[in-house]
């Protein structure tokens, strides 16, 4: 059962477009509204392409008081709104509704304050990740979240999706780096969440924002802690001639006390696309790799790594190459960074799967990934932020193969219910979008939605931001069940019927 796009009534859409646009131009300039086919198109989805929808309006504000406008506005015709930064999301959150207005935020793109003495930076929603870390740089500070999109990204999707990067093991998620959160609700009401203090009065209602996906308010401003830069970063790049004795290796790291600024994972298949894309001096003859970091003082950085070389050999590493120099570093993440576009080269289209698992589960998920290929006769090159258990298989498909779609969505739904089966969840850092609305239901019961729609309904009464998005109501869980169990899909019969 796809997201279906939404239909609506040509001489309706007409209509509502034509009432939207004389009452948004009262507020907003010209250039600022756009609803003809052709400017419309661009925003019809987001690095989920697989799901496309063209929305009724896309609205461009350049100011707060514009964003209270057009929220108030569309509160009153009861019109969808859905925020969107920059569109690099992977699960379809900023799909556009047919009925509504894409609210684009990409103007939003100044960094307000550098604080170097509080180690915080005040930004707008548009501003990108990797941009923060540039100005502050200066002080000898940076950003330290890094999702691969870092060069595109921005803050305000980051938030919405409580992105993490491939230093989320020691550094934390979006989360654990954001102090202050500013916005308005569906309403135009301005709201803020958390302080900059180390805490904030009453319930704590950033960690219920971080990770939201634009289904309670929209964001225009964020407070976020910097991080002073190491003096010193090593990356070992480790070979295993087996796929579970790599994720027994990540098992040990992790055990031994140790916690790497970076922990990642390549398969075989994923190690040759990216090093035939970006020359990093990968070890094409391993069926898997591992990427550790270690930062900090030169003195920790030898301790540390010496540490992780001896559980690494322990484990079965069949190589072990450690960075001499800062660019030889970069080129060993080069390589993880790019993983997405190197995908793109070898096959028309990709979906990339978001779950996670506790990380002794990590070669098993990987034998039954291979499996699920035979099974479904596509390719799948897997990336994982190994350390934490956060998996990244991409499967390959051809999108203009109806049948190859079909069978890329029903691989990834597998990939999702064989997480949950060992022990993990149906997301990790992607958010749920439309991608994975169906393995929602897996996942939670009927009572545990309700609860997801209680607190939405809280902020958000008649259901106008990014509606149709995250949470399953109970008839599409009801008919996805019928629909999955009527095709035999349900991997593991001891979870849940829906």
């Amino acid at each position: 059962m796809n997201p279906a796009p939404t239909s609506v009534d040509p001489a309706q859409r007409y209509q509502a477009q034509a009432r939207l646009v004389e009452a948004l131009s009262q507020e907003l300039p010209a250039h600022a509204l756009l609803w003809h086919a052709e400017d419309t198109v661009p925003y019809e989805c987001d690095g989920l392409t697989a799901y496309r929808q063209r929305p009724l309006l896309v609205a461009l504000p350049e100011t707060e008081a514009e964003v209270a406008a057009v929220l108030r506005i569309c509160h009153g015709l009861q019109v969808p709104v859905v925020a969107r930064g920059a569109g690099t999301g992977l699960s379809g959150g900023a799909m556009p509704h047919a009925a509504g207005v894409t609210l684009g935020l990409a103007k939003f793109k100044r960094i307000l304050q550098i604080d170097p003495l509080a180690r915080t930076a005040r930004v707008q929603c548009g501003v990108r990740n990797l941009a923060i870390s540039e100005a502050a740089a200066a002080h000898g500070l940076y950003y330290a979240p890094d999702p691969s999109s870092q060069i595109a990204c921005t803050i305000g999707g980051n938030v919405a999706e409580n992105s993490g990067g491939v230093h989320c093991l020691k550094y934390g998620l979006t989360l654990h780096n954001v102090l202050r959160v500013r916005g308005f609700t569906m309403a135009g009401e301005a709201v803020e969440f958390g302080s900059e203090a180390l805490d904030a009065a009453g319930l704590d209602l950033l960690s219920l924002i971080v990770g939201s996906e634009g289904m309670l308010a929209v964001i225009t401003e964020v407070l976020v802690k910097l991080t002073p830069k190491p003096q010193l970063a090593r990356c070992i790049m480790a070979s295993f001639d087996d796929v579970r004795k790599a994720g027994e290796a990540v098992a040990q790291i992790i055990a031994a006390g140790i916690i790497p600024a970076g922990l990642e994972m390549m398969d075989k298949p994923m190690t040759a696309a990216v090093e035939d894309f970006v020359h990093a001096g990968y070890d094409l003859s391993a069926e898997a790799i591992l990427l550790c970091e270690s930062d900090g003082t030169p003195e920790e950085v030898a301790e540390e790594v010496g540490r992780m070389k001896a559980v690494l050999t322990a484990s079965g590493a069949t190589r072990i190459e450690i960075s001499q120099d800062e660019a030889q570093r970069l080129r060993f993440w080069s390589g993880r960074k790019n993983a997405f576009p190197a995908s793109g080269r070898i096959s028309p289209d990709y979906m990339c799967m978001d779950s996670t698992i506790p990380r002794k589960n990590l070669a098993a998920i990987l034998l039954a990934i291979a499996e699920m290929e035979k099974k479904y006769q596509l390719r799948c090159a897997n990336v994982f932020h190994a350390g934490d258990g956060n998996l990244h298989p991409l499967i390959l498909f051809d999108g203009s193969d109806p049948d190859q779609l079909r069978r890329c969505e029903e691989f990834g739904a597998e990939i999702l219910e064989t997480s949950v089966a060992l022990g993990g969840t149906v997301t990790g850092e992607h958010g749920v979008g439309v991608e994975k609305l169906n393995s929602m239901c897996v996942q939670f019961s009927a009572e545990e939605r309700e609860q997801m729609f209680g607190i939405k309904r809280a902020f958000d009464p008649a259901e106008l931001l990014n509606p149709g998005k995250v949470i399953p109501t109970l008839h599409r869980c009801a008919e996805y069940g019928r629909m999955h169990v009527s095709r035999g899909l349900l991997a593991h019969p001891d979870l849940p019927r829906f």
